[in-house]
């Protein structure tokens, strides 16, 4: 099937920190011009859409607001669909841009959305959590990643916190943003194609000692296999068979912005 669609994660992907890779903006007019639609996913709950769409512009990408999806706009959507307006909001104040409209409370909480408090989350507050869980508050997972990383290092990332709440509380909590099916789903409607015809490149980290002593570009591997669960039958997405080997290298973007060989189009065979 022709590839009509790319969904891109962020960082690592695009930028690391505040620089763009290279080769990244160029690989992006590329895909434009090919007439391949972009959508961008991030699974951030530190910031809202806005600010994510501002920190890309000030790197030099050229994208709107309805282009990029996070985990807070599915969290609305699941809101909205089960008619729930009291919500306790456990994650950056900011975030509270991206949950206009609803009732931010501390009491009488219909959910409670987790979102990445980093040291935020204190027993104090893990403890206020777990009374409004046992208090019937459903509990929405922004993403339950087990960790990410700071400038310490690989950090505890709210998954864990997460994890403490429902087994304290005995309850289940409803995980959205990547790797959910839904999340993908709402970005493959907004460009209205089947999975099939839209390839997507992510990165994670390993906590390894000999991923921590390797480059960049080996540590922040691309995981096709777990996207294509992810969306039944979404393809790799790298665009050379050399490039698989590291996806964020610089190089790897500028294979894929240049194609193969002078006027070629990128190979996203599998």
């Amino acid at each position: 099937m022709t590839v009509r669609g790319a969904l891109l994660d962020l960082e690592g992907v695009l930028y690391q920190a505040d620089a763009p890779i290279a080769g990244a903006r160029e690989a992006l007019d590329r895909l434009g011009a090919d007439g391949i639609a972009l959508r961008y996913l991030t699974n951030t709950t530190t910031k809202p859409r806005g600010d994510v769409v501002g920190r890309m512009h000030a790197m030099g990408f050229a994208l709107d607001l309805d282009e990029v999806f996070s985990p807070a706009m599915a969290a609305v959507a699941v809101l909205r669909r089960e008619g729930l307006t009291r919500v306790h909001l456990a994650a950056p104040e900011g975030l509270a841009e991206d949950f206009a409209g609803f009732d931010l409370v501390d009491d009488r909480v219909e959910v409670v959305v987790m979102g990445d408090l980093y040291t935020g989350y204190s027993w104090q507050r893990l403890n206020r959590l777990f009374q409004m869980a046992l208090d019937g508050a459903a509990i929405l997972a922004l993403h339950k990643n087990r960790y990410c990383r700071r400038a310490e290092g690989l950090s505890l990332d709210v998954g864990p916190f997460v994890a403490a709440l429902e087994y304290a509380a005995s309850a289940t909590a409803r995980v959205l943003g990547k790797p959910d099916r839904a999340f993908f789903d709402m970005a493959l409607a907004s460009i209205g194609l089947a999975a099939g015809e839209v390839v997507m490149s992510a990165t994670t980290s390993r906590p390894t000692s000999a991923a921590r002593r390797a480059p960049a570009c080996a540590r922040s591997r691309s995981r096709p296999a777990n996207t294509v669960r992810a969306t039944a039958t979404t393809r790799r997405s790298h665009p050379t068979r050399a490039s698989r080997q590291s996806p964020i290298c610089p190089n790897c973007w500028r294979v894929w912005a240049r194609g193969t060989s002078p006027g070629s189009r990128p190979d996203f065979s599998p």
